[in-house]
């Protein structure tokens, strides 16, 4: 912890991957890193900044160090310690330490502790939350802690995807880290979604859930086989939208119709990757189209969550800011266009490979930072292109583990997103593997159509680094 805030930001990059070449492990360097970034790194107003990007990213870059080879393996872990440590040498979040506190009961009792915390949540009262949160932490499963935050943050989920976010990252941040670790690194996402708001602006989705009897009827956990023709078109409606806003009603009339809760979350995952493939955005933090779909199929899987919570994330999927953002710039009808697609050339997979790496390395590093804001930038033809040359390697039914793996060295470049492009190459990566082989190749097409996107905006944390491994 102490490597990580008192080194400055000038020699982090080179001194973590010292200690990694010394043996040091990645579950000890990404959890020093985690915890030195709650203690020491205040939430600004808004999400970039503090320890919200950091902590969200740590579930993609174990599993994506975990997939790489030799120095590749250690980028993710220098690029997640370089974060935290710019964060907590930023003027603007700090000089900061994070409060000390206790557990704190009403008469110790945990229905009333519940009942303060909610009513502290009501009134913006983050230190009280605080507090009760880490008695509750002893009393209640993390599970049945995490659904209290969700209480929270789905319904915020429409004013910021992060309100979302950042607990369930947070979670599969501790399912690695270990739960004793709570106390501390859960404390950050109790805080951020804590934060006072409007609930005039919030939009409810019970009365859907009411319409269709979702709580009252016995609704099928698990999907099959039997459910790729519900799951298909369901995908493909879905992916056809132009109005987000109708996509809730369709997630409900098809669990209303039978299919599974699990087939339901399977039909967003693969129609959001659709969706995302018809944006013409070209910003790079516009991935929670794919990363709000995966980590709602992580909570559907969790049996300790009401069914409720689940229904509820699932339905508000389409109100996230940055979910909203792509319908402002979708492609008329689905991307990579079939035509584009057929007439390029026949290729073998080590010739596709390099084409597409080629392609993506040809984007100018530096020079790709318009002056507009976020919101405005679109993508160019190469991205595109790039997109039908995944879909082409598809199509020939080549490898996608060799896909991956390159897909995974393009997204440790990147340190603009702030974890974004880790986080999306994880999310379509375990989207990839958890859809029916008939419809998963939307997902790791996706996964190349925002590797372009992302790709040489900021990358020089990525430049210290290959000087530093001698690339």
């Amino acid at each position: 912890m102490q490597f990580v805030e008192e080194t400055t930001p000038d020699r982090i990059v080179a001194q973590t991957h010292e200690k990694l070449v010394a043996g040091t492990p990645v579950k000890d360097m990404l959890l020093a890193a985690a915890l030195a970034v709650v203690r020491s790194s205040d939430l600004p107003p808004g999400h970039h900044g503090g320890p919200l990007h950091p902590l969200a990213g740590l579930h993609a870059v174990r599993h994506i160090s975990a997939r790489l080879t030799g120095e590749y393996a250690r980028l993710p872990v220098i690029q997640n310690v370089a974060v935290a440590n710019k964060h907590i040498h930023s003027p603007a979040m700090g000089p900061y330490v994070l409060a000390d506190a206790k557990p704190v009961s009403e008469n110790d009792d945990v229905e009333a502790t519940v009942k303060a915390f909610r009513t502290a949540v009501s009134r913006g009262v983050y230190n009280a939350c605080d507090h009760y949160y880490l008695y509750l932490l002893e009393r209640l499963s993390p599970m049945q802690v995490l659904e209290l935050l969700l209480e929270v943050g789905v319904p915020k989920n429409q004013l910021d995807d992060h309100y979302f976010l950042f607990p369930v990252f947070t979670w599969r941040a501790l399912e690695y880290f270990g739960w004793d670790y709570a106390k501390y690194i859960g404390r950050a996402p109790v805080r951020y979604i804590t934060r006072p708001t409007n609930p005039a602006m919030m939009i409810d989705v019970d009365n859907l859930i009411k319409k269709y009897e979702l709580l009252e009827r016995d609704l099928r956990v698990k999907t099959g086989d039997d459910e790729t023709e519900a799951i298909t078109r369901l995908a493909d409606q879905i992916g056809r939208r132009n109005e987000f806003a109708e996509i809730p009603e369709m997630l409900a009339q098809a669990l209303g119709d039978g299919l599974s809760l699990e087939g339901t979350g399977e039909g967003l995952s693969v129609g959001g990757s659709t969706l995302f493939l018809r944006s013409l955005t070209g910003n790079p933090m516009d991935v929670h189209i794919n990363t709000g779909a995966n980590t709602r199929r992580y909570l559907l899987r969790q049996p300790e969550l009401s069914r409720r919570i689940k229904l509820q994330a699932l339905l508000m999927w389409n109100t996230g800011p940055e979910v909203r953002m792509a319908q402002r710039m979708l492609a008329p009808d689905i991307q990579p266009e079939p035509d584009r697609v057929a007439y390029l050339p026949s290729r073998t997979q080590d010739e596709l490979l390099a084409e597409l790496g080629d392609l993506i390395d040809r984007l100018p590093v530096g020079e790709r930072l318009p002056a507009a804001g976020l919101a405005s930038w679109r993508s160019t033809d190469e991205v595109k292109q790039a997109a039908a040359l995944a879909q082409q390697y598809g199509n020939c039914g080549y490898d996608p583990e060799a896909l991956i793996a390159m897909l995974g060295k393009i997204a440790c470049r990147d340190n603009f997103t702030e974890m974004h492009a880790f986080e999306h190459h994880q999310a379509t990566y375990e989207e990839f593997y958890a859809t029916r082989p008939s419809l998963r190749w939307r997902h790791l097409v996706s996964a190349v159509q925002a590797a372009a996107i992302s790709h040489g905006r900021i990358q020089d944390v990525y430049d210290h680094a290959a000087e530093v491994m001698h690339f």
